[in-house]
């Protein structure tokens, strides 16, 4: 069955960018929902310290939790060989974050979408230095996870990988086992395309989701697709949303991930509007697992 686990999606400024929020305040908020573990982010601005990351793990765990999944991202598109081999170091020192931490899932992206980038030199570029970390990850017995993702916080341009063929294409460009699809329904909207197409493509790869959900604001999806298509910036016709009231239809997604045999962690990034509405989200999601993993 399936495990729920939480990302404070509503308080990365105050974790990550100015501090006013420490990360033993998030781990008592998120402690008391109904969840098995906390999902961690490379940039937390007390993360800097590595004297601090075995503390964070025993607070998390004094609660009978866990923490399984590290968020970070790498930036592998870039042409200079000097600058992959740094984001390549900075990627093997979260795969040790993650380990400390007790985790078993560190995310991988491919890259930032620079105009002068083909597809095919992007997806040689992303896999090359996925597979460069392959190995270290195997050692200490972390799988690398990679996102269909929309765009770092901190990037210029959107995700290489963004469109599902470019994704998929680079997912199909590695095969190793400890290498697998951090699935994001959102993400795609975000993209112009759909979910479940995405998913019917990789479900035999995912071995971790993200679960949130969006809800138009305006228009309709085709407008969304006209509009958004290409362009820098969060799409502006889609919002956060309480899980279970957007666009994504969770019972198509559960239904073929229970297919492919997925047991994983469920992620849930939400909890923007606040704590009650992400522990309404935490229940929306535990029924439907109950429904599909009875």
């Amino acid at each position: 069955m399936p495990k729920l686990a939480v990302f404070p999606k509503a308080f990365m400024i105050p974790l990550c960018k100015d501090g006013t929020m420490r990360l033993s305040e998030w781990i008592a908020l998120a402690v008391k929902l109904d969840i098995e573990g906390l999902e961690w982010y490379a940039g937390f601005l007390e993360m800097k310290d590595e004297k601090n990351w075995l503390g964070f793990r025993r607070q998390v765990e004094d609660h009978g939790k866990v923490i399984p999944m590290m968020c970070c991202s790498p930036d592998f598109t870039n042409g200079d060989a000097a600058f992959r081999a740094i984001e390549i170091n900075k990627q093997k020192r979260w795969i040790d974050m993650t380990q400390t931490l007790g985790g078993s899932y560190c995310r991988v992206l491919s890259g930032q979408k620079r105009p002068e980038l083909s597809i095919e030199e992007g997806v040689k570029l992303a896999a090359d230095c996925i597979l460069e970390c392959l190995p270290y990850a195997q050692e200490r017995n972390i799988t690398l996870i990679i996102e269909n993702h929309y765009k770092d916080d901190f990037w210029e341009y959107p995700e290489f990988a963004q469109k599902m063929d470019i994704f998929c294409k680079l997912v199909d460009s590695i095969h190793h086992p400890f290498f697998g699809v951090n699935y994001d329904p959102s993400n795609t909207y975000l993209a112009g395309e759909d979910p479940i197409e995405l998913l019917k493509r990789v479900a035999d790869r995912v071995v971790t989701m993200h679960a949130s959900d969006r809800y138009l604001k305006e228009g309709t999806l085709e407008d969304l697709r006209n509009e958004e298509d290409g362009a820098q910036g969060y799409a502006r016709r889609l919002s956060h949303g309480e899980i279970g009231k957007g666009l994504n239809d969770y019972d198509a997604i559960f239904r073929i991930l229970k297919t492919a045999g997925f047991d994983s962690w469920i992620s849930i990034e939400d909890g923007v509007d606040g704590m009650d509405q992400l522990e309404r989200s935490v229940s929306f999601l535990r029924k439907k697992i109950a429904q599909y993993w009875p």
